[in-house]
């Protein structure tokens, strides 16, 4: 599963088949950077060859998302590129995701930025790693990109594996259906990646790591700490790791506080 994982952080929302026996850089040259023109020229014409565009998703592609963040990122002026947004949500290339600052004690005060969603993994693999390098990779010169992708890959796997654990918190709670689900965030650097609330009103907080060491207690007590800062009550406690859980943090599961690894998502499929 964590393969199909991996693969699906990089061609997910490409139509074509892959032969997951291949190794990752084998089928990144197959499949993308040796159709780079015809994949080119597609983007080229939705995008009706706008440099602000490709800017502004160049600067969404890696950080923390939030529309001024890609903006700076981008080296564009705020108002120079606000109006791009809802024609690139239009062109299905991104969309726009609010902190649900609603379940928090932040409600009244928080005005941060919105966050910046590709719609599919694929077009951010191919505006963090691939439009940018393009020079290079037009006359088949690799090495930039896959460095560039080694350097970033643990950040852009995150978001990846974040995603599809909200898609499967649907399936866990589905006796419950889920009304609202996405993260929290604010200008104090206060992050709950997971935040979720069912159709009967009960709450969920939860959170996901896509490393190779195993999650510890301490998650806990991090996201306790902040819930009783931001007066969320979850009744509900939702743990992912790619590689599981430390035997400490595996005594403590029960009805309300749930562990799940990346071979858990086989649920998905």
């Amino acid at each position: 599963m964590q393969t199909a994982v991996n693969y699906f952080a990089i061609f997910g929302g490409l139509d074509i088949k892959l032969d997951l026996s291949k190794p990752l850089r084998t089928l990144i040259i197959r499949h993308i950077l040796d159709e780079f023109y015809e994949i080119h020229d597609y983007i080229e014409k939705k995008t009706k060859n706008s440099s602000l565009y490709h800017k502004i998703l160049t600067g969404a592609s890696l950080g923390d998302r939030r529309i001024n963040s890609a903006f700076k990122r981008a080296d564009l002026e705020y108002e120079e590129a606000i109006e791009s947004i809802e024609k690139l949500e239009e062109l299905e290339f991104i969309t726009q995701e609010t902190s649900m600052d609603f379940l928090t004690n932040q409600f009244e005060e928080n005005e941060t930025a919105d966050k910046l969603l590709f719609t599919t993994p694929f077009l951010r693999f191919w505006f963090a790693f691939v439009s940018p390098l393009y020079k290079g990779i037009a006359r088949e010169d690799y090495d930039e990109c896959f460095k560039k992708f080694d350097n970033y890959q643990a950040e852009f796997m995150d978001l990846v594996f974040e995603q599809l654990c909200h898609e499967y918190i649907k399936v866990i709670f589905e006796d419950d259906e889920i009304e609202e689900i996405g993260r929290y965030w604010d200008d104090e650097k206060r992050e709950i990646n997971i935040l979720a609330q069912t159709r009967s009103g009960k709450v969920i907080v939860g959170s996901s790591k896509y490393s190779n060491s195993k999650m510890k207690n301490s998650e806990i007590g991090k996201l306790k700490e902040l819930c009783e800062k931001l007066e969320i009550v979850p009744d509900y406690v939702v743990l992912f790791s790619k590689n599981g859980f430390t035997n400490e943090l595996k005594s403590q599961k029960n009805e309300s506080l749930k562990l799940y690894t990346v071979k858990s998502l086989k649920g998905l499929l």
